[in-house]
């Protein structure tokens, strides 16, 4: 049985991932629906979405619509592996 991934099993950021993870390998999420969907601050989503991308689980894409800006957020699929893996450790972990 390998270890639970630490980045990923901070709450926030296990509710982050698993949310991103709903979403097609293709698709991305603004950040202020993703902040609906979760009911987080915006500076705690922020914090956390630090944290994947500096692990390298999450792709952030600034742009613009029209002139206001906008952030997509999506798993990489290093993220989407990472994921995957630790829903595996954990289903071990519980015995099931």
């Amino acid at each position: 049985m390998g270890e639970l991934d630490p980045v990923i099993h901070a709450a926030a950021r296990l509710r982050i991932t698993a949310a991103l993870a709903t979403l097609d390998s293709a698709d991305s999420i603004a950040f202020p629906r993703l902040q609906e969907l979760l009911d987080m601050t915006a500076g705690n989503l922020s914090t956390h979405l630090r944290k994947l991308e500096d692990a390298g689980y999450v792709g952030v894409e600034k742009t613009h619509r029209g002139r206001t800006p906008v952030t997509y957020l999506a798993l990489t699929p290093r993220g989407r592996r990472a994921f995957e893996i630790y829903t595996e450790e954990l289903r071990a972990v519980l015995g099931s």
